[in-house]
Order: C-alpha cells, then structure tokens, then sequence
C-alpha cells in the first residue's frame, strides 16, 4: 500500500504524467511486490526555472535539464535492502528514459514507515496485519 509522491521538472502533461505513473506503478509492483490496488500516485510539476541544483536552475543548465523526485512510503521492514536497491537503479533508467534528458541529481526516496503509524481507510498496516 505504498503511497508515491512524483515531482516532475517542466509543465504539466497528460501524456507523461500517465506513462511516468505507469512505469512506476510496474516497478513498484514487479520490484518491491506490492499489490496494484493499493498503490496511490500524485504527481507534481515543478517550472525548471524554479528547480534548482547547486545554485542553478535546471533552466540554465546544458544538459541535465530535467528532473525529478520521488518518495514513496512503504510499510518498514516488508522490503530488503537489495529491493530497495533494485529499485532505486529501475526507477531512475525508466524515468530517464519517459521524462529524458534526466539530470543525475534527481531523487529517490523509499520511506520506510512503521506499520502502526501509517495506512488507509482510517486503519493501519499494522492492524490490517493483526486481523487479516
């Protein structure tokens, strides 16, 4: 049931917005094996001119000049940390390859949360564990 917060470099676009939720919706699911149902994406244009990395918006930059981040939250301790690795390497070759021109210094974020402090549907994972 993770949560995923996308934020993109540039303008809002339909059609990127849906293959970049797509490509990571795959990945969550094949990598980190967590069930398509619950999987809540937002996502979130930021203008290159207000994206900045050392200083400098991704604007001014040659190449590099998009960006972005990602965190999403998942339950503690229900991924290793070879998981957590893979993921991070596909997340980022897949939104290189849907956003393009990717600058490096673009974020990944696996948030592992405890399961008594984080659900939906007014319940926690840890409860749903407890009575499922």
């Amino acid at each position: 049931m993770p949560h995923i917060a996308l934020q993109i470099s540039g303008h809002p676009d339909t059609e990127l917005t849906r293959r970049a939720v797509a490509a990571v919706g795959e990945l969550t699911q094949r990598v980190l094996r967590k069930e398509a149902s619950v999987i809540a994406t937002t996502v979130t244009y930021i203008p290159r001119e207000q994206w900045f990395i050392a200083g400098k918006p991704l604007s001014e930059y040659a190449e590099g000049r998009n960006a972005f981040q990602l965190d999403i939250s998942v339950t503690d301790e229900t991924n290793t940390k070879a998981e957590k690795a893979q993921y991070l390497a596909a997340i980022f070759g897949a939104l290189s390859e849907v956003i393009g021109d990717v600058n490096p210094l673009s974020y990944i974020h696996v948030i592992d949360a405890r399961a008594a402090a984080y659900g939906y549907g007014g319940k926690s994972q840890e409860f749903r564990h407890q009575h499922g």
